[in-house]
């Protein structure tokens, strides 16, 4: 049954591919006319998907473990895109602050978020794979995730007001030398005759790591939806691909939707109690999907009313 995987990859490659050759061309600035297409693009294309998804359900193609309809499938690679996207609503924030903190030029940072969605693909496909084997085979794993989530939320809201200078892992720093310089579109170069890695390699591997650090999160927020490979891998990869255009949509209104912070905040808490009472409780995924607009919804609403309170107080 390899066959939706292969369709699946190829899918991906070809969206990258478009996404690289025909949508971008070299070093050129994103604007925001462009990005609202792309962003149109990547969106109606994880939509496009659903009726592969139909399709392959239907016809018994996926290894259906949880004996899920071709409709029930559907609506929980939904459910699960729809989740990972609006998680990421914090990574945007974080993406920011790392082109902020690193100086990037705005012509490299496509290039930068296309290569970390490259590392993404693989790095989360590790990630899922060790999660779902997890929690098959180790009692009271979808607990452990849920109180993990839950942890991360608290750990979130106590943190949303800091606003600090993102640098490269403490780590990779003292085996690599880094340097605050550019030199052009190179990842490595010479400076007082010794190779070091520019600024533009330094933001490449903290967005890695960070996007790592991210999944921890979105990754078990997902088995709250479902554990099936198909579904989870898809869903979380088709939001990602679309998270570059996203920033380059929202990043000049980032700071207008910070109260989405709080809408991200309320739907960890959800799907980590959905997790932790999965044994005892069935919330349909009709419920968790209308908590998930309504939050979201709900954080731009007022998001919009505080920015519209303050322009009129600085008009005044």
């Amino acid at each position: 049954m390899m066959t939706p995987w292969i369709v699946l990859i190829s899918y991906l490659v070809a969206l990258l591919l478009i996404d690289f050759f025909i949508l971008h061309q070299k070093d050129t600035v994103t604007t925001v006319r462009r990005a609202i297409f792309e962003t149109i693009f990547f969106i109606s294309n994880a939509l496009l998907f659903t009726f592969l998804i139909y399709y392959f359900y239907k016809n018994g193609l996926v290894e259906n473990g949880t004996n899920l309809t071709p409709t029930n499938a559907v609506i929980k690679y939904l459910t699960g895109y729809i989740i990972e996207l609006s998680l990421s609503v914090d990574n945007l924030f974080v993406i920011a602050i790392i082109f902020t903190s690193f100086k990037i030029p705005a012509k490299f940072k496509h290039k930068l978020l296309f290569l970390g969605i490259l590392g993404a693909i693989v790095f989360r496909a590790i990630l899922i794979s060790v999660g779902i084997v997890l929690i098959n085979k180790i009692h009271g794993m979808s607990i452990i995730f849920g109180l993990f989530l839950l942890f991360t939320a608290l750990k979130m809201l106590k943190n949303e007001s800091e606003h600090k200078e993102i640098e490269e892992p403490k780590g990779l720093k003292r085996l690599f030398h880094f340097s605050k310089e550019f030199d052009g579109e190179k990842y490595i170069t010479r400076i007082n005759g010794k190779r070091v890695f520019t600024a533009l390699f330094g933001a490449l591997i903290t967005i890695e790591f960070t996007d790592l650090l991210f999944a921890l999160d979105s990754i078990p927020a997902i088995f709250a939806v479902t554990t099936d490979p198909f579904i989870v891998y898809s869903s979380n990869i088709f939001a990602i691909m679309g998270l570059r255009s996203l920033y380059f949509f929202l990043s000049n209104m980032l700071e207008k939707f910070k109260y989405l912070k709080y809408s991200v905040f309320s739907i960890l808490v959800f799907v980590s109690l959905k997790l932790m009472t999965a044994n005892w409780i069935d919330i349909p995924e009709w419920f968790s999907l209308l908590f998930i607009f309504i939050s979201l919804a709900i954080g731009i609403y007022i998001s919009s009313l505080r920015a519209d309170a303050k322009s009129t107080d600085a008009g005044e």
